[in-house]
C-alpha cells in the first residue's frame, strides 16, 4: 500500500511545531506535537487506504472490461435499466456503429413494447434473489427498427462500488424461424393426413350406399328412385373431390380489374331461385362511388356464391340476407353479408374453415376453406362474427386499385 498520503500529513504535522518554536519558542517535543502526530498518522493512514481501495475498485473495473470486451457474445451492465457498459459484440446486436452509441442508454430503448413489464419483473427478481436468475427470452429492436430474439441470464454485481446487473445473451432469431418452420412442416403435415382420413371417410359413406343399391339392382330389385340415389351419392363424391381440388392444386389466376357491384349482382341472379325456394329475401345495399379492385372474377364469385348458400342454409325458416358494400379507410373496400340465421356456438368459431370441421348434417368444411384461401391469395381479410339465435355476419375486406396490398390475415370473432 502506498503510504505517500501518511508520511505527507505526519510531514506537515513537523513543520508545524518546528514552525512554532522558531516564532514562539514552543519547546519542539509537546504534548500537542505527539497529540498532532499521531492524528496525522492515524489520519494518513486511512487515505492511503482509501486510495488503495479505490486504485483496486478502478482495476477491478478495467479488468470486468477486459473480461466483457473479449467475450464473443454480446455482454452488458446495467443499473436502473442505464447501460453503463457494453461490450462490441452488444453494440453489433443493436446496429450500433461502436460501444459508445449504446452506453449511457436506457435498455428500454431496445425492447418493444410488449416485452417490456416482463423485462421490469425480471430485474425485480434479479434485485430480489441477489443470484443468478435463469434465462429468459425478449423481442429486441435495432437502431434501424429492425426486430430480432434475444435470449439473456443477469446477474446481480457490484460494479464501480454500487449494484448494477451483469447480463450476457445471445441474438436466437435464426433458431426460432428454424424452429418455426419445422412446426409449420408438421402441421402441414398434420393436416395433410387429416384431409387423407377425411376424404376417405367422406367418400366411403356414398360409396356404401352405392355398392348396397347394386346389390339390389343384380336381385332385380329395380325402382326408378334407385337410380337417382345412386346418381345423386356420384355427384356427392364428385363435389368432395372438386372442392379438395381447388384447394390442392396450384392455379394460375389472372388478375383485372372488376367491378364488385357488378360481379356481386351477378351471384344474386344466380342463386336467387333457391333464395325463393327458401323463403329467403337479399337485400344488397351498395354504396355510391366504390373503386374498383383486381382480382380473378371467377374465383371472387365462388366465395360470394359459397357465403350466400351458407347464409341462406342457415335460415332453414326463411328470412332475410343484408349485403352492405362500401370503401372503407386506407383504399379497402368491405363486403358484408349477414343473416337472421341459428348462429354459430362461440366454442366452433375458431375451427370454421378447418377441412372437414362443418356445422352442416352432409358438409365437408372444404367450402369455407376454399373462401378462406381465395381471399387470402386476393391479399384480404376474412371475418366472421356468430352469435347462437342471433345470426351470423361475415366481413371480407378487399384491397382496392388505390390500395393494391392488404395484410394477409385470417379472423375469427
Amino acid at each position: 500500500m502506498n503510504r505517500s498520503g501518511q508520511i505527507t500529513l505526519v510531514l506537515i504535522s513537523v513543520l508545524f511545531t518546528t514552525f512554532q518554536k522558531v516564532w514562539d519558542h514552543h519547546p519542539f517535543f509537546s504534548i500537542d506535537f505527539f497529540v498532532f502526530t499521531l492524528i496525522a498518522w492515524v489520519v494518513g493512514w486511512q487515505y492511503d487506504k482509501a486510495r488503495d481501495f479505490e486504485k483496486k475498485a478502478r482495476a477491478s473495473e478495467e479488468s470486468y472490461k477486459k473480461l466483457i470486451d473479449s467475450l464473443p457474445e454480446p455482454v452488458y451492465i446495467t443499473r436502473e435499466h442505464k447501460v453503463l457498459y457494453a461490450n462490441h459484440a452488444a453494440a453489433s446486436l443493436v446496429g450500433a456503429a461502436n460501444k459508445e452509441e449504446v452506453i449511457g442508454k436506457m435498455i428500454l430503448d431496445y425492447i418493444v413494447p410488449e416485452y417490456k413489464d416482463r423485462l421490469m419483473e425480471r430485474f425485480k427478481q434479479i434485485k430480489k434473489e441477489q443470484s443468478p436468475v435463469n434465462t429468459i427470452e425478449y423481442k429486441a429492436k435495432r437502431i434501424d427498427g429492425s426486430t430480432f430474439f434475444f435470449e439473456v441470464s443477469s446477474l446481480f454485481i457490484v460494479y464501480g462500488g454500487t449494484e448494477a446487473v451483469l447480463s450476457i445473451g445471445k441474438d436466437i432469431t435464426e433458431r426460432k424461424e428454424q424452429t418455426e418452420r419445422l412446426l409449420q412442416k408438421s402441421e402441414k403435415l398434420a393436416l395433410l393426413g387429416q384431409m387423407a382420413a377425411g376424404i376417405a371417410h367422406e367418400i366411403r359413406n356414398p360409396l356404401t350406399s352405392i355398392k348396397g343399391f347394386i346389390q339390389l339392382f343384380k336381385a332385380n330389385q329395380q325402382k326408378e328412385e334407385y337410380f337417382d340415389i345412386v346418381l345423386a351419392e356420384l355427384d356427392r363424391i364428385n363435389t368432395i373431390v372438386g372442392e379438395f381440388l381447388v384447394l390442392a392444386k396450384p392455379t394460375a389466376a389472372v388478375y383485372v380489374e372488376k367491378d364488385v357491384k357488378i360481379l356481386f349482382q351477378d351471384v344474386v341472379t344466380l342463386i336467387g331461385t333457391q333464395s325463393i325456394l327458401n323463403n329467403v329475401e337479399i337485400l344488397v345495399d351498395f354504396a355510391p362511388d366504390l373503386p374498383m379492385i383486381s382480382c380473378e372474377e371467377n374465383q371472387l364469385k365462388q366465395v360470394f356464391l359459397n357465403l350466400l348458400k351458407n347464409a341462406i342454409e342457415a335460415m332453414p325458416h326463411g328470412g332475410t340476407i343484408y349485403v352492405q358494400v362500401e370503401e372503407k379507410e386506407a383504399g379497402n373496400i368491405s363486403i358484408k353479408i349477414i343473416d337472421e340465421g341459428v348462429g354459430i356456438p362461440k366454442e366452433r368459431l375458431s375451427t370454421l374453415g378447418e377441412p372437414f370441421y362443418t356445422t352442416k348434417e352432409k358438409g365437408t368444411g372444404l367450402g369455407l376453406m376454399t373462401c378462406f384461401k381465395i381471399i387470402e391469395s386476393h391479399s384480404g381479410v376474412l371475418t366472421i362474427h356468430s352469435k347462437v339465435n342471433d345470426g351470423t355476419t361475415i366481413e371480407i375486406i378487399l384491397p382496392t386499385m388505390k390500395q393494391p396490398l392488404l395484410k394477409k390475415e385470417l379472423s375469427y370473432m
